[in-house]
Parts: C-alpha cells; sequence; structure tokens
C-alpha cells in the first residue's frame, strides 16, 4: 500500500469530497493561494476556485458564523481555523449557535458544518500556538469531536465528518503533517465512535489520543522489551467515545494508563478514567493513571517545552509502577 503523509490525507479526503458533492466548501485565513501556513491545502484553489476555496480576512468570529449559516442553508462548509488556539474566537458560533441549531429548531434545521483545526506543543511556538484545546468542545452536547493520530486517520475521519449532518470539530497534530502512512488508494471512511486497538497487549493498556498513540506505541515497545505486554488502543473520536472498547480492554489487563496532550485538570484524561473506574472496577488491579501536559503555560524555551508533555519514557516509567503495584498519582 502506497504512503502518504498527514497533510496529503487531508488534501486528498478535502478535493475528494469536493469533488463528489459541490456544496463543500472550505473557508478560512491563507486557505486559497497559500494554502494554510502548513500547506495542507495547496493546489485545491486551482481545482475548485476561489468560489470554492474562500480566504477570509482576520476576522474569526465572522467567518465562523458565516459558515454556521451557510450550513443551516444548504452547504456544507469545512472551516479552516490556522491554529487551535484561536478556537476561543469561535466559541459562541460554535458552542451557541452550531451545536445547538439542531436541538432548538425541533429537529428541522441541520448544521453540516466540519472545523478543522489542530493542537500539539514542542514545536517552540509559544504560549499562544501551542495549545490542544480539544477538551473544551468535547464539553458541549452537540458537537462531535475528531482526533485522527495517522494519515489513515486524518483521510478516513475527514471524509466521514463532512458527510454528517452534525456539526464537527477535528482536531490535526501541527506535528504530525509530514509524518506518513499507509493510506489505501480507494475510497474509504471511518466510522465515528469505533476506537482501533492499534497493538494487542495482556498486561497493561496505554489508551492514546492524536500524537499521544504514537507516543504510546513507542512505550510499548520499549515495555516489551522487559517483559510486559502493552495494549495500545486509539479511541479516534472522543465525541462519540467507544466506551466498551475501552472497558473490554481495561478488563483484559487490569491496568490502564490514559495519555493526552490537553492539561491534566479537568481533561480528557479525566473523563476516560472516570468511566473505567465507575464501570470496570472491580477488574481493576490499580487506580487508572492519568497522563496529561502540565497545567502550565506552554513554555517557549526547548528546555522547558519538551518536559511539559508525555513522551514514551515517562508512560513506560509509570507503566512499570503499576506492573509493580506501587499506588501512585501522575504528576
Amino acid at each position: 500500500m502506497r504512503e502518504i503523509t498527514l497533510s496529503q490525507a487531508v488534501n486528498e479526503a478535502l478535493a475528494e469530497e469536493m469533488r463528489r458533492d459541490e456544496t463543500v466548501f472550505i473557508i478560512g485565513e491563507d486557505v486559497a493561494e497559500a494554502g494554510t501556513p502548513f500547506k495542507v491545502l495547496s493546489g485545491l484553489v486551482e481545482e475548485f476556485g476561489t468560489g470554492r476555496v474562500v480566504d477570509t480576512p482576520i476576522a474569526e468570529p465572522g467567518f465562523m458564523g458565516l459558515a454556521v449559516g451557510a450550513a443551516m442553508t444548504g452547504t456544507r462548509p469545512v472551516v479552516d481555523l490556522m491554529f487551535g488556539d484561536f478556537i476561543y474566537l469561535v466559541m459562541d458560533q460554535l458552542c451557541n449557535q452550531a451545536a445547538k441549531t439542531h436541538y432548538m429548531s425541533g429537529g428541522k434545521l441541520n448544521v453540516p458544518l466540519v472545523l478543522r483545526t489542530n493542537l500539539g506543543a514542542t514545536r517552540r511556538s509559544a504560549a499562544q500556538h501551542s495549545q490542544s484545546l480539544h477538551a473544551l468542545v468535547a464539553h458541549i452536547p452537540g458537537l462531535k469531536v475528531a482526533l485522527p493520530s495517522s494519515a489513515y486517520e486524518a483521510k478516513g475521519l475527514m471524509k466521514t465528518a463532512i458527510r454528517d449532518n452534525n456539526p464537527v470539530v477535528i482536531f490535526e497534530d501541527k506535528l504530525m503533517y509530514n509524518d506518513k502512512a499507509p493510506v489505501p488508494e480507494e475510497e474509504f471512511l471511518i466510522p465515528f465512535g469505533e476506537a482501533n486497538i492499534k497493538r494487542e497487549g495482556s498486561d497493561i493498556t496505554l489508551i492514546g489520543t492524536s500524537s499521544m498513540v504514537q507516543v504510546c506505541e513507542a512505550a510499548a515497545d520499549i515495555l516489551e522489551k522487559e517483559g510486559i505486554s502493552a495494549e495500545v488502543i486509539d479511541p479516534r473520536t472522543i465525541v462519540p467515545l467507544d466506551e466498551e472498547a475501552l472497558l473490554k480492554s481495561a478488563k483484559k489487563t487490569s491496568r490502564v494508563i490514559v495519555v493526552d496532550e490537553g492539561h491534566q485538570s479537568y481533561g480528557i484524561t479525566g473523563e476516560i478514567a472516570g468511566r473505567i473506574n465507575e464501570k470496570a472496577f472491580y477488574h481493576l488491579d490499580a487506580p487508572v493513571l492519568r497522563m496529561g501536559a502540565m497545567d502550565v503555560p506552554v513554555p517557549f524555551t526547548p528546555a522547558l517545552e519538551d518536559l511539559t508533555v508525555p513522551t514514551p519514557e515517562t508512560v513506560a516509567e509509570n507503566a512499570r509502577r503499576l506492573m509493580s503495584g506501587e499506588m501512585i498519582h501522575a504528576a
């Protein structure tokens, strides 16, 4: 199977859906000739024109509101938010309008809108361009939230999102745009709410989101050399969440670590850990351990920034401590 980058996978998904459905269009800052700062959308304006790949002023609330209205009246906008950190600027349009319109209209209106943006630190972009804010929108009923962990997931989840009649937020890790993975040339979609078991194991379960899936896989490699069999699971979407798959693995291994790049407090790690503790408690040999980013603004200096997010080594070390029976709390 061919290998392409995550950036190419997103580009392919958008192009295929725009050819399939003329109501799909892209809107955002620097999406046309520039192809976004990460060049993810390069070439799309040449094929589809400026009427469907629409550059906007630096006015996130404005073009997000425009997209919500367009979605309510028969189109399928894909809103490009340059950095996930800018999501604060569109929260009213996203959370008070897009997320609630179907309910408040008594089911008469849909908002088939995709907001694609990014997350992730360790790019030396400092505190205002390095946040992982997916937990904010996962808290809002009416929104679906997807976190692709590779080019394969990026393409399959994007195509599913565009065809969904509900608003979907997709967060891509900005450090993964050049990472390659096998992606079929034939069409495929990845259903929301179906986790992927990346690696079978019997001693401990490592649940990772987005780029933390790769961190968990690397940690599993370290642990394997020490005789510890780690199962690695990628939820793919956190709303809806494949709770059944996560509980099944937790009951099998009896030990679980949840790894996410969002801030640890009040985040995705706590939600997943809470569900497992509630519904698989009597199958656990240790409390579910949470590993998120430090609760600090993301530093600019590399020496400090690299300390703020989980690594294969820190995940492996905490797995050893769980396996030893030591009762621990994540730092």
